[in-house]
């Protein structure tokens, strides 16, 4: 549910909202309400307050004592009407960014309320209805800035709009960014050439405000632009808010002259307090009345924010500026103190505006995967350095041991070196999995700013991302088991390939989806590296290569069984000594290495040899080792080389709906 009978407004369509008139009165007033002017909206926020507790250290947790706590808004109020933009000025750690992720619902308040022409905004609704646009610039680099923009209309336009619609959409967007002469310009990156920093900024903004949401919210979008660039995005965000009736709430360090003339509301901060509350012209007059009057030809903006950090130093010196601001605001409005009752008085019309219900999602769950998918090939298409090095690693490592290994033989030590590449290989194959570190790295960031205000849902990312990689795993797996299983000479024939080929292409499957996994719940990208790193280390150390399962300690034999490596391990060692009629190690290549032996007894000989001695020692030697005794020599009896292989691809499902799991977690 998000606000009812607020508007006519669509989040997946555009244009300026519109009010909704009753249904008696539709129909009369259709052709008039064609033509007629959007609708008056404010959004009122009345004594928010948000406190934080600090991280326990050691010392707290062992003493029981509480965790300090920290008040990062206290009390704050204000408005802001759509058409405008109210700007949120302070002092670093004055609670700017704070209160924009208080009004954008990225942070649980401890007290207050938000409402909408004085009707309540409840947090489901917020996520429908707005949008909030961070300080950094998140975007795929090799895209151009048309097609960035027609992604984000793909996402969230309406699917009953054409496709000349959505161009047509995105080509009047790209006119109100002044982004005309970069249309066919690549975003960029550290390592490609592409637009500018204020260009990229205005693309951010443009991906969020193509729908035409109610509410906009920005967190310092001028950070790291010079004076032209900063005036040139709130210039911007000034014409969206007139020509979408938007309501443009955006925090902002220290904006010039320019800039200052284009904003409509402030409110300065201190310490989480309101210092002032009013409009850009009513500063100065604020100042004097204060006994500090703006120095002659001084940004105002400035000398207020110069007077606070002086008055900051002392405690009660802030809090008398905070009284003054509350008393010099009702001496302005001296009919109602509460914004919430000058909201209403003001912006009552007819009670016309009540609350309905609005998608939550543009499109079809396959359309946004369909999207999604035409956006990752294009992009990997355009940065291909990220599968050639992939690619280069598998390939250049089979060549490796193809060539090491080159067509062995079925004596005891080929078959010790067959053991050997078999877990060096399957090694290989999880490494190179962590080379997909690379892959979701590179969009994460951008994957949470669009599902966080429903651009499209996270369950289509996931089977799109799922399904995307599927063609060049399949590829990888295809290359690296040809090279090594003909160049090695390993055994099976066709049968023994094909199962070799789909367990290898089994673990590249599950080795991407576990690396995948761990990046998701570890933000931090070193942290993330290193703990993956270290995790197929001891996969690889336990998978029963260097000591088997018996002489595993039994407090630690847990790691054997998680070891993805073990698994596949197991499913090739049985695929290439599973065949019991087999022999590895004959009687006869024995009798062939004697000096007298070898050379001058015949074949015939050599077995009646060797039949008659079996029959006198009771046990058979025309075989020494068969494929079973090196397999029972490795500890590999549990499992059949088909349970390995489904037991590979049930690690593989796991990690993938933990992934999704890991996906739905709100972070706030």
């Amino acid at each position: 549910m998000v606000l009812k009978n607020l508007t006519t407004f669509s989040p997946h369509s555009y244009g300026s909202p519109a009010p909704l008139l009753s249904a008696a009165a539709a129909d009369a007033q259709e052709e008039e309400t064609t033509h007629s002017p959007p609708p008056s909206l404010t959004l009122s926020f009345n004594n928010l307050s948000y406190t934080v507790k600090s991280r326990r250290s050691l010392m707290t947790r062992l003493s029981s004592a509480e965790p300090e706590s920290k008040l990062l808004l206290n009390d704050i109020s204000g408005s802001a009407k759509n058409g405008e933009i109210l700007a949120v000025l302070g002092p670093s750690g004055s609670g700017k960014s704070t209160l924009i992720d208080a009004l954008a619902n990225r942070i649980m308040i401890s007290n207050g309320t938000i409402d909408i022409n004085g009707q309540k905004l409840e947090s489901n609704s917020v996520k429908v209805i707005s949008t909030y646009v961070m300080q950094d610039d998140l975007l795929f680099p090799m895209l151009t800035v048309e097609e960035t923009l027609m992604f984000a209309a793909e996402f969230r336009l309406s699917k009953a709009l054409s496709k000349s619609q959505k161009k047509e959409r995105v080509r009047d967007l790209i006119d109100q960014l002044d982004l005309g002469n970069a249309v066919h310009t690549m975003i960029g990156d550290e390592g490609h050439r592409g637009i500018s920093g204020g260009e990229r900024r205005r693309i951010s903004i443009g991906i969020d405000i193509i729908h035409n949401p109610i509410l906009l919210f920005l967190d310092e979008p001028t950070t790291g632009l010079d004076s032209t660039g900063a005036f040139m995005v709130v210039n911007v965000l000034k014409r969206i808010a007139q020509n979408a009736a938007s309501i443009v709430i955006m925090s902002i360090h220290q904006p010039s002259y320019r800039v200052l003339g284009l904003l409509n509301r402030l409110i300065l901060l201190s310490h989480g307090q309101v210092v002032y509350c009013g409009s850009p012209s009513n500063l100065p007059n604020f100042l004097a009345d204060f006994g500090h009057p703006q120095p002659e030809d001084e940004n105002p903006v400035e000398a207020a924010l110069d007077l606070i950090i002086d008055l900051e130093n002392t405690p009660k010196m802030i809090e008398s500026l905070v009284d003054f601001n509350k008393s010099w605001n009702n001496m302005m409005n001296p009919s109602v103190s509460s914004v919430s009752e000058r909201t209403k008085s003001r912006f009552d019309y007819e009670g016309n505006l009540n609350i309905t219900e609005v998608q939550r999602f543009a499109n079809t769950l396959w359309t946004e995967i369909l999207v999604l998918s035409k956006r990752s090939f294009l992009n990997a298409r355009r940065l291909p350095e990220l599968l050639v090095i992939r690619f280069g690693v598998a390939i250049f490592t089979a060549v490796i041991f193809a060539t090491v290994y080159w067509n062995l033989d079925n004596s005891p030590k080929g078959n010790e070196e067959r053991v050997t590449f078999l877990g060096f290989g399957v090694a290989t194959i999880y490494y190179v999995s962590a080379e997909g570190f690379a892959n979701y790295i590179q969009e994460r960031s951008v994957i949470k700013r669009e599902t966080a205000y429903n651009a499209y849902r996270k369950f289509s990312y996931w089977l799109s991302y799922s399904l995307v990689w599927l063609p060049s795993l399949f590829l990888l797996s295809m290359v690296f088991s040809t090279i090594t299983f003909w160049g090695i000479g390993l055994n099976g024939g066709l049968r023994g390939f094909l199962f070799y080929w789909g367990m290898v292409f089994a673990s590249f499957w599950t080795g991407n989806a576990f690396v995948t996994l761990i990046i998701e719940l570890i933000p931090q990208v070193f942290l993330g590296y290193i703990i993956l790193n270290a995790l197929l280390s001891w996969f690889f150390f336990f998978c029963g290569l260097f000591i088997t399962r018996d002489k595993i300690p039994n407090y630690w034999i847990w790691f054997h069984y998680l070891s993805l490596n073990k698994y596949t391990f197991q499913g090739l060692m049985k695929n290439e000594f599973g065949d019991s009629r087999k022999c590895l190690a004959s009687g006869i290549q024995w009798l062939d290495n004697l000096p007298l032996v070898g050379s001058t007894a015949t074949i015939d000989l050599k077995e009646k040899f060797l039949n008659s001695t079996s029959e006198i020692l009771g046990k058979n030697i025309t075989c020494f080792t068969s494929g079973k005794d090196i397999l029972k020599d490795k500890g590999i009896t549990d499992l059949s080389k088909w349970g390995s292989f489904w037991i590979v691809i049930a690690w593989g499902l796991l990690f993938k709906v933990l992934f999704y799991l890991a996906l739905l977690r709100k972070r706030r």
